[in-house]
């Protein structure tokens, strides 16, 4: 399965990275996708896109490209500089909507986190990137 222009992945591949988007930020998928003009499932395939081009990126040095808030065996949690998720919406040809709505999911879990987002942080981009992949672990 095609994700992007340069990367394939296998279709189980793919699947198991829906389910652990939907497994890891649960109802925050459900409290996103109903005020946003994208359904739930749309939103999840983005999200695992997202994931997918996330473990690529993190092997090429995502963590340089900005702020480690939190991080876990299972996860890292970043404010990234540069236009990630501009980035992901042209890798992955998505509409502004679901683009918007993945972002939000990520910032959620980041305030969550991190508490009050400062004005500084309000302009970088929010992203975890799920580091235990196989969610049948």
């Amino acid at each position: 399965m095609k994700i992007t222009q340069d990367q394939k992945v296998e279709f189980d591949e793919f699947s198991r990275a829906c389910d652990l988007v939907e497994g890891y930020f649960g109802e925050t998928i459900d409290d996103v996708a109903l005020h946003a003009p994208v359904s739930r499932r749309q939103l999840v395939a983005v999200l695992a896109r997202a994931q997918l081009s996330g473990r690529q990126l993190a092997i090429e040095g995502l963590t340089d490209d900005g702020e480690v808030v939190f991080q876990s065996n299972d996860e890292t949690l970043l404010w990234l500089d540069g236009g990630f998720w501009n980035d992901m919406r042209g890798r992955h040809h998505l509409e502004p909507d679901e683009g918007r709505a993945a972002r939000e999911v990520h910032r959620r879990l980041i305030e969550a986190i991190d508490g009050d987002v400062s004005h500084y942080n309000r302009e970088r981009d929010p992203f975890v990137l799920i580091e235990r992949f196989d969610p049948y672990e």
